[in-house]
């Protein structure tokens, strides 16, 4: 199909300036928001573009905006030690807002607030992504290739997008934001975007071109290109993807068979299998290095900086530091011998969230963002795929310990399974690397102390139970 154009503007003079004082008060306090706990000193405006006309009835601008926050402690000092580094740049956020008179009941949940001042004063604003009008426009724009301003809609030529797909905005508290058209296809909107290749495009794309049935295929997908005044790097904002009818995500059946007291060992197995089918699509599709001692000093680096940073800000992982450092030296010592590893493209966030279940039984994997913790060039760096088993394992503790009573022999059956299935489809059992499990499992449990400190004290007894076991002398 010929791609379309789209006439827009640029916003008028002074819009983020009106803006500025209802978005201090209402991004803080998004789900997506990473700067929490540090409050929003100003706003640039990276990129903008009128979509519909601020003058009609319903008015719509897709923004991109650095939020500015001072810079958080540096982690490794102590308290109040101000960043290493000096000065960053704030995060960049994607926003649509809306623009109307008066805010319909039902839209009562997306309001952003009124307008004193400025080119919108009078107005109401609000997230527009509750309001099926701008929602359909995206789907529209993707369906005919639109250019829009710095925003380029792009599509497979293989896959069709009917028009007319009825949207709804999927409520679920999450890291992005996600529209579901018709139940046909789901479109994902990357809320804090950095300039590059997004992984969560890049690797459904190469998986795609393998023919792995795992990963639904990206149909669409959504572009800032850069200022030609100050080129750089395109944004990848958004991709659309078919919708997977029916299906449930790992997390949710995990509770529910918990809640009933039914075994999850097979669907376990066949999530091995799903994980192993892809690790292996990918080591297709991308490159893979091999890893010896001097990477393998690098990685054991960071996860002991990982830790140590970790001990001080949580004193309950003080007495289990020296049994959980022994698992990042043990590694060292093996790649000092001679072992090495391959590396290669890996999901690098997997837990049971991440994968869906279709009423057919089979699994997919979704959401290859990464964590968003991390940067997007280590996000994009090959690592042993024994790093996403072990996070799946994490996962599937994490469950089994929200049960009520907890329920660890529920896990270690599940663990078992899992890697059972990934070595029936991979043909390597990634219990026969111990060394490497344990060190990437007693990273991520570092990882989940931390944050579970910082952000639901109430759940810190989970990432500390597994730290016992894995500083512990009966370790597995």
């Amino acid at each position: 199909m010929s791609e379309a154009v789209i006439r827009t503007v640029a916003p008028p003079p002074g819009l983020l300036a009106s803006l500025d004082p209802l978005l201090r008060q209402w991004l803080p306090r998004q789900r997506w928001f990473a700067g929490k706990g540090r409050p929003v000193t100003g706003f640039t405006l990276v990129a903008g573009t009128e979509l519909l006309p601020s003058g009609a009835r319903l008015g719509l601008y897709h923004l991109l905006v650095r939020a500015h926050q001072p810079d958080p402690p540096d982690p490794s000092g102590p308290p109040g030690s101000p960043a290493r580094g000096g000065a960053r740049p704030g995060d960049c956020y994607q926003l649509l807002i809306g623009v109307c008179e008066a805010l319909p009941p039902r839209l009562a949940p997306a309001l952003i607030g009124h307008v004193s001042e400025g080119p919108l004063a009078g107005r109401t604003v609000y997230e527009a992504l509750y309001d099926a009008r701008p929602a359909e426009l995206l789907l529209e724009a993707l369906r005919t290739r639109a250019r829009i301003g710095g925003l380029r809609f792009e599509r497979d030529p293989e896959q069709e997008i009917r028009p007319g797909l009825v949207p709804r905005l999927m409520t679920v508290e999450q890291s992005n934001s996600s529209v579901v058209y018709g139940d046909t296809f789901i479109l994902k909107l990357l809320r804090r975007v950095v300039p590059g290749i997004n992984p969560d495009l890049e690797l459904p794309l190469a998986l795609a071109r393998q023919g792995c049935p795992r990963v639904p295929p990206p149909t669409a997908w959504l572009v800032a290109d850069p200022d030609p005044a100050d080129p750089g790097e395109p944004h990848v904002l958004g991709v659309l993807q078919p919708f997977v009818q029916g299906a449930t995500d790992g997390w949710e059946l995990a509770l529910r068979e918990l809640a009933k007291g039914e075994d999850f060992t097979a669907e376990a197995r066949e999530l091995g299998r799903a994980t192993a089918e892809v690790h292996t699509a990918l080591a297709r599709a991308l490159p893979t290095v091999t890893l010896g001692h001097s990477r393998l000093r690098a990685m054991v680096a960071g996860m002991t900086e990982r830790l140590a940073a970790a001990v001080r800000a949580v004193p309950a992982l003080r007495p289990y530091a020296a049994g959980l450092g022994s698992a990042y030296t043990a590694l060292d010592d093996l790649a000092a011998e001679g072992r090495t590893w391959t590396a290669q493209r890996v999901h690098g966030d997997l837990h049971l969230g991440q994968c869906l279940r279709s009423p057919s039984g089979d699994w997919s994997l979704i959401d290859f963002e990464g964590e968003p913790a991390r940067s997007l060039a280590e996000r994009r760096m090959p690592q042993p795929a024994v790093r996403d088993v072990a996070a799946m394992l994490r996962s599937f503790d994490y469950a089994a310990r929200s049960a009520d009573p907890p329920r660890p022999d529920w896990a270690e059956h599940c663990r078992a399974a899992y890697c059972s299935g990934y070595a029936e489809a991979a043909g390597t059992d990634p219990r026969t690397d111990p060394v490497m499990l344990r060190a990437y499992e007693t990273d991520k449990a570092v990882y989940e102390v931390l944050y579970e400190a910082r952000h639901r004290p109430q759940w810190l007894p989970v990432p500390l139970a597994a730290v016992r076991r894995l500083a512990g002398p009966d370790r597995p």
